[in-house]
């Protein structure tokens, strides 16, 4: 995230955004701050079931949920989201915010296809520039196993060590033998010997 630049600038005035809280004053404190982003149009919801109506009838380009709400439901909810296959917020952008920031809470937001966890409370300017990350990020969707979502690796360094990694792009880095021998402590201590410069 170090690479956002804190004076960009982003247009939000075709962006149709849902909210996702159990709190009724959350979910319009929320709503305040996005029309301050400039966003037209936004959707409020304080429980699952009127979430799940609405994703069903409108295609949004980000949803905000914490997923706390409906009694710990957020998680199931974006599952779902995530696992239903030709719907039309299947890939939507989805930020989870909670005031329950455990690792484990993030984790499970990961794991659930989240592309961001964001903790309670919430600023404005956090929150712009979480939604600046998610509007850059590169992270392909991927399909493995039961997981659908943003690739949940963030730096691309090859698979872990002793492994061939686990998707087909990874490529394996087989070492080959050495051309030459190795070097001795005297011609290393002379590589980074300091040398006297003759003019």
């Amino acid at each position: 995230m170090s690479d956002i630049d804190p004076n960009a600038r982003i247009n939000l005035s075709k962006a149709l955004v849902l909210l996702i809280d159990g709190s009724q004053h959350s979910v319009d404190v929320l709503a305040q701050i996005m029309k301050g982003f400039g966003v037209p149009e936004v959707y409020r919801c304080t429980n699952i079931d009127e979430a799940e109506k609405i994703t069903r009838a409108r295609t949004f380009d980000l949803i905000i949920i914490d997923p706390q709400v409906s009694d710990g439901a957020g998680y199931e909810f974006l599952n779902g989201l995530r696992q239903s296959e030709g719907a039309p917020n299947a890939y939507t952008p989805v930020v989870l915010i909670s005031g329950h920031a455990r690792a484990t809470d993030v984790r499970r937001a990961r794991d659930t296809g989240a592309n961001f966890f964001v903790a309670k409370p919430i600023t404005p300017s956090v929150l712009l520039q979480r939604i600046l990350w998610v509007a850059r990020d590169k992270r392909p969707f991927v399909e493995v196993g039961k997981y659908i979502g943003p690739d949940r690796r963030f730096k691309f360094e090859g698979p872990p060590p002793g492994s061939d990694g686990r998707r087909e792009n990874d490529l394996s880095a087989p070492l080959g033998s050495a051309d030459e021998p190795n070097m001795s402590q005297t011609e290393i201590d002379s590589l980074i010997k300091p040398q006297r410069v003759m003019i």
